[in-house]
């Protein structure tokens, strides 16, 4: 369930806290299963909203590419959406790219059924990143939209950067090519992880191991993350991977 999978990613994942495996583990389900009760009847909303704002931004830039349609399936697919939520999220996919669409109150509505959880806006964030990055490039229009997003629902400009910066590093400047970094390559991935150039090599491995502490699949799905969401965070981590690779190639260090 894609509500089943959000809400476990929240309150069995990211805001965990081991007081003790066996406390921890009792109060993460009790949260979980007891909100759970509570939001099963919005699924359809959820989806609605999470669709219909990506299908807006994919045609921010007046086309939606071939690559983006791509990976609103691939979406599809991680987030394990039956037939019936993906004939409804292809509905509202299509709504979104409407002239007439209303994006702040999609927003809206997604920030009110979430209650501003804040992995569940990070999340959702990082999809819609994800799906207008998937041409290689993220058109102005595209990124003044992620802007305009992320401040309705309480997030920073700050927040969008990093996000693209990371998908740049992940796609622009692969480890092991044989082509040395760009100086555009570096500056993303320093973004990417969170530092400055001029941070030192300690402080670069500690900013990446902080990261892979948060998104690791095995670690969230120690803390109660579905499996049906582990696509999302080994995406995560390869882009993560990918940044800290592109940095240790370029200062030289293991």
């Amino acid at each position: 369930m894609f509500v089943g999978a959000i809400l476990g990613a929240i309150f069995g994942g990211f805001f965990g806290l081991f007081i003790g495996a066996g406390i921890g583990y009792v109060a993460s389900q009790a949260i979980r299963y007891s909100i759970l009760g509570g939001l099963n009847v919005a699924q359809s909303q959820l989806i609605d909203s999470t669709f219909s704002v990506m299908g807006a931004l994919c045609k921010a830039d007046s086309v939606v590419t071939r690559d983006e349609l791509n990976v609103v399936e691939q979406t599809f697919d991680m987030l394990k959406l039956g037939d019936e939520q993906r004939h409804a999220a292809k509905g509202a996919f299509n709504r979104g790219k409407q002239p007439d669409f209303d994006l702040d109150a999609a927003v809206d509505q997604f920030a009110q059924l979430s209650h501003r959880r804040g992995p569940l806006l990070q999340l959702f964030l990082q999809l819609q990143c994800m799906a207008v990055a998937a041409d290689g490039k993220i058109h102005p229009a595209e990124h003044e939209m992620l802007v305009r997003i992320a401040r309705r629902l309480g997030l920073q400009e700050q927040d969008v950067a990093q996000l693209e910066a990371m998908l740049r590093a992940a796609t622009g400047g692969r480890s092991g090519s044989g082509q040395p970094a760009t100086a555009q390559n570096l500056d993303d991935a320093y973004a990417a992880l969170g530092i400055t150039a001029d941070a030192e090599p300690a402080e670069i491995k500690l900013a990446y191991r902080r990261l892979m502490n948060e998104y690791h699949p095995d670690k969230l799905a120690a803390r109660g993350l579905p499996e049906s969401m582990r696509a999302v965070a080994e995406e995560r981590s390869r882009e993560i991977n990918a940044a800290y690779d592109l940095v240790k190639e370029a200062r030289k260090f293991k």
